[in-house]
């Protein structure tokens, strides 16, 4: 049994803790709470084709998209996994316009927490992966109370960890606190989270890229440029790259992260509403660019480094340039010539 168990996430975090003395536990706490949450969504996803979850739920969320069933159950399991934890004074959700205080009867603490509950939703009428993406940053606000949207209002690089989980064929939680990523795999017979992919390394060059064709024509000539020459038998790995694209943010990069290469979701002409295309900054980009730096990897905005770029509004969008770190340079390098 010693062996199956192996790892598991609450032995891991807890063994991180003991290498710093001063540590008070509140991380591990509300790391393993997200852990909690995962689990939730999960097996609500399995269950996704029997129980009353498929489909839209009837209305739209602040982005103007409409919502599925499981992206209001996600929320919710998240909202609730993490305010009751007493390590968080304020949540911040792509579902909801407004950031949540956390009510001071479950206690305050010192850490902001934005997410993502059900990346790639869209997916799941037709039984493929989507995930949930979370960012942690310590409080700005003052005091031991709730805190406020200012405590989101900075940039990606201050987060103190980052991470998501990917809902497939198994169920895995990824994440970093600045000293490289761990991926843990759930083991649903013991409910238990298992590492299962220790210091997860980007490749320095992939062989596949990763975006929606569909927009091709909305893109500007830079990218455009980009694409073509990862189609070519000339470009600098010196054979064409392989496309893929799944369509949901958070399996797209989880493939990067493990089999190097790029994903993009640039700036285009589409939507004159939406400039800067339709992934949001604080709760999609600036986690997975903490997360694929720290394994080695890259991600700019097609000009500026994503965890530079600052964070304004909740809901702020960006373009997303992300993945191996020679690609990544080069996809920027002609990306910044349309001017």
């Amino acid at each position: 049994m010693t062996d199956r168990i192996g790892t598991t996430l609450s032995r891991f975090i807890h063994s991180r803790e003991r290498e710093h003395p001063g540590a008070r536990g509140e991380f591990s706490a509300l790391v393993e709470s997200i852990g909690f949450a995962g689990r939730v969504i999960a097996s609500d996803v399995r269950k996704a084709g029997l129980a009353d979850v498929l489909g839209l739920a009837g209305k739209e969320n602040v982005q103007g998209e409409q919502q599925q069933k499981l992206d209001v159950i996600a929320n919710e399991a998240m909202i609730r996994s993490l305010e009751h934890v007493g390590r968080v004074c304020v949540l911040a959700s792509e579902e909801m316009e407004d950031a949540i205080p956390v009510c001071e009867e479950f206690g305050c603490g010192d850490y902001a927490v934005a997410f993502d509950p059900l990346d790639g939703s869209g997916n799941v009428d037709v039984n493929m992966p989507m995930g949930t993406i979370f960012s942690i940053y310590e409080r700005k606000t003052s005091g031991g109370g709730p805190g406020d949207e200012s405590d989101f209002l900075r940039v990606g690089r201050e987060q103190v960890a980052a991470g998501y989980l990917i809902y497939g064929s198994s169920t895995m939680l990824v994440y970093t606190t600045g000293n490289g990523v761990n991926g843990f795999t759930l083991d649903p017979e013991i409910g238990a989270w298992l590492l299962s992919h220790p210091n997860i390394q980007v490749p320095s060059r992939g062989g596949t890229y990763l975006v929606n064709s569909g927009n091709r024509g909305h893109w500007k000539p830079g990218v455009r440029r980009y694409v073509e020459s990862l189609e070519s038998p000339e470009n600098s790995s010196g054979k064409p790259y392989g496309h893929r694209y799944v369509g949901a943010l958070v399996a797209d990069v989880h493939r990067i992260l493990l089999k190097g290469g790029i994903f993009l979701y640039p700036a285009d002409l589409k939507d004159p509403e939406k400039p800067n295309g339709k992934l949001r900054l604080l709760y999609e980009c600036a986690p997975l660019a903490f997360v694929v730096e720290q394994a080695g990897g890259a991600s700019t905005d097609g000009r500026v480094r994503t965890l530079d770029l600052p964070i304004e509004e909740l809901h702020q969008r960006c373009p997303l340039f992300i993945g191996s770190r020679a690609d990544v340079a080069e996809a920027t390098q002609l990306a910044a010539t349309d001017g």
